[in-house]
């Protein structure tokens, strides 16, 4: 298998999955769903999120297409939606079979997008309502849950992309897009060179944590991203990066 996409609850996925899907687009493209009726899919009549369903995971299927040096490069992703009370473990005994079925399809993949919430200790926007957000403490207490989950049942993974969303909400978008940008000859940084600056810029609270998730993957690595919708070349860059190593 490819690539897992699943990520905190409420932190924007399906509005970040709308978005790649959507055609003006830079160097990557969903090439198996329409925009428009994904829209209608996933969205309610005030372009809100529609809610998942306890009793499964909703998976959906993406064909992912990147363009590369090397030429156009396809990655399929399994997009595993799973309510908030899939972790707790009155959720794995009552729901046993979705549990499991969410188990096989992470512990089968060789990468994984995962998508994280902004955290109080950031630096936001003026007019940001924080109190909408976790404090600094339940967001670091919240990752050490997936560094267990990912030591434990992720053995075959190769590649972590790590994403906190919203990025229009704490930081300049365009500054950092100039930065980060992908761009097929003549980027300003590298994969490494990326990692590092948002690392050490926005996921500094749990720096530990990932050295051990980087140490607890033998052959692969764990690469740190800073997303938004309103900003193409950051939706992008995570999924460039898992196409330049993954893509068949």
């Amino acid at each position: 298998m490819g690539v897992v996409y699943i990520g905190d609850r409420a932190t924007g996925k399906t509005h970040l999955a709308l978005e790649l899907a959507n055609p003006k687009s830079e160097y990557v493209k969903v090439a198996n769903l329409d925009y428009d009726n994904l829209r209608v899919q996933l969205l309610d009549e005030n372009s809100q999120a529609k809610p998942t369903p306890l009793q499964m995971p909703y998976q959906r299927y993406l064909e992912i297409q990147a363009r590369l040096p090397s030429g156009n490069k396809q990655v399929v992703v399994d997009w595993i939606d799973t309510a908030g009370d899939v972790w707790l473990k009155s959720y794995q005994r009552d729901y046993s079979d979705q549990w499991t079925q969410f188990l096989e399809a992470i512990r089968s993949s060789e990468g994984v997008l995962l998508i994280l919430p902004p955290h109080r200790g950031m630096s936001f926007q003026p007019g940001v309502d924080v109190e909408q957000f976790v404090t600094q403490k339940q967001w670091c207490n919240r990752f050490d849950r997936w560094v267990e989950f990912f030591h434990y049942q992720c053995s075959k993974l190769r590649h972590l992309a790590i994403c906190i969303n919203k990025a229009d909400l704490f930081c300049d978008l365009s500054q950092e897009a100039g930065k980060l940008s992908y761009k097929p000859y003549g980027s300003s940084m590298n994969w490494q060179q990326r990692h590092t600056y948002v690392l050490q810029k926005y996921f500094r609270p749990i720096y530990s944590q990932l050295e051990q998730l980087n140490k607890g993957l033998s052959s692969g690595s764990v690469r740190c991203f800073i997303t938004s919708i309103h900003h193409r070349s950051l939706l992008e860059l995570p999924w460039i990066y898992l196409g330049s190593f993954l893509a068949k």
